[in-house]
């Protein structure tokens, strides 16, 4: 059967046509990152192809690539940007450094965010409160902080929580979990009672003036030798068990929840209680001190100090990952040390030397999300210019009545500037729809 010259010339074109229209039809619809990781594949091999054979004609294409509007998944975390699963916690190390702190790392702190709505801080060591607020969670959910010891790496900045979270929004007592000491004067209870007296001035200067009812701690202090629950609350259990450090008061702590077990182990030399209580744990958070050539050359402690407080009164990297090799959690986490490019691969070395299980060396703003399905590690990417975050429930309007008020010599001082303050008094009236008095005083 023959074939007409027409019919061939048709056939070619309508061949031709669907071609077309397929190419164009896709360069219509929207630039997915598989296609645009294609069309890089695509490009590559073109470009090869124009290296080993120059005479090799170059694909031109009649319209460019459409650039991505659409948001793709983070491989971030950037506060209050995702929802948390009502099943997973989600930690975020607010201080992983030195006694020492510096701008790159606060000392210790971690922040344990529960799937529903309950949030933990694990110590706040000198620095850390500034990572908290970097969060922009809402400070009276920042209510609950439980004490590894009484060193000011790990309870520095409880100072900072009190006054700047109660100032922002924390209306209720800050609630305060630590163990006793070997003496009353060496506990938490003693150490919180010096810590609202030394802010006295502060909060009488503060009468009348602001919402003061954040102002008050609540302190649950607890026997440090033994092993028990400190905390029990909307399915949260806390345990407290001993810890070997510096002097009789360190403690750890373990949180279980809905089937999660994470463990915070604060301060500690390898010890009998951490390993019996961090078997089937999901994320293992231990101590793991900086290297003793590292203690002697960079932080300029004596060669004997170095290895005592190295290797004695901290867990050595070694140390740390003998513990974890006995312990075997899903995940382990490594903190408590300065990461820097010289120093973190002698840590980790020295780590791999007794540990192979998957490990994190922390720094700050590192964030793990655990639930039974997987843990995954990322870091967070924080607004350094952050306010007050938002407020959970209003602030009380205060009363002129509580002011202290100053001196007849100090208030005999006082400019006269009603000229150019009272017009700012009669503005908030006018935008707010209220009078508000101008002081005479």
């Amino acid at each position: 059967m023959k074939i007409g010259k027409l019919q061939v010339g048709l056939g070619i074109g309508l061949v031709v046509g669907l071609v077309a229209g397929l190419y164009f039809s896709q360069q219509d619809a929207p630039l997915t990152v598989a296609s645009a990781n294609a069309a890089t594949n695509v490009e590559s091999t073109n470009r090869a192809k124009t290296l080993e054979s120059p005479a090799a004609p170059i694909a031109v294409q009649d319209e460019p690539l459409i650039s991505p509007t659409e948001a793709r998944e983070r491989d971030f975390y950037t506060p209050n940007s995702e929802a948390l699963d009502p099943n997973e916690i989600r930690i975020i190390a607010c201080g992983t450094g030195m006694p020492t702190p510096r701008p790159a790392q606060a000392a210790a702190c971690f922040l344990m965010e529960l799937g529903n709505g309950d949030k933990f801080i694990f110590d706040i060591g000198d620095g850390a409160g500034e990572r908290l607020f970097a969060l922009q969670i809402p400070t009276a959910f920042l209510d609950k902080v439980f004490i590894g010891h009484l060193h000011a790496d790990h309870f520095g900045d409880i100072g900072s929580l009190f006054v700047s979270a109660g100032l922002a929004g924390r209306f209720t007592p800050l609630r305060i979990w630590g163990p006793r000491g070997a003496t009353p004067e060496l506990g938490t209870k003693a150490a919180i009672d010096a810590m609202e007296k030394m802010y006295a001035w502060d909060l009488a200067g503060r009468l009348g003036q602001t919402d003061v009812r954040g102002f008050t701690t609540e302190v649950h202090e607890f026997d440090y030798k033994k092993e028990q629950i400190v905390y029990q609350e909307n399915g949260v259990t806390i345990r407290s068990f001993p810890a070997i450090h510096s002097i009789d008061g360190s403690v750890s702590y373990s949180l279980e929840w809905n089937g999660l077990k994470i463990i915070y182990g604060s301060d500690t030399f390898p010890n009998k209680w951490f390993i019996e209580n961090a078997k089937g744990a999901d994320l293992a958070i231990h101590e793991c001190f900086i290297a003793v050539p590292d203690l002697i050359s960079k932080y300029r402690l004596t060669p004997e100090a170095a290895l005592q407080v190295g290797t004695q009164i901290h867990t050595a990297p070694e140390a740390f990952g003998k513990v974890m090799s006995m312990v075997k959690p899903r995940h382990a986490v490594a903190y408590h040390f300065f990461k820097d490019t010289d120093t973190t691969p002698g840590v980790l070395e020295r780590v791999r030397s007794t540990y192979d299980g998957p490990l994190s060396l922390a720094e700050d703003f590192m964030v793990w999300n655990v639930t039974k399905d997987g843990i995954r590690e990322r870091m967070a990417v924080i607004d350094e210019h952050t306010w007050n975050p938002p407020l959970a429930y209003p602030a009380k309007p205060v009363s002129a009545a509580d002011r202290v008020g100053y001196s007849p010599e100090i208030e005999a001082g006082r400019l006269d500037m009603s000229e150019v303050l009272k017009p700012i008094f009669e503005q908030a009236g006018e935008a707010l729809g209220r009078k508000f008095e101008y002081p005479d005083k």
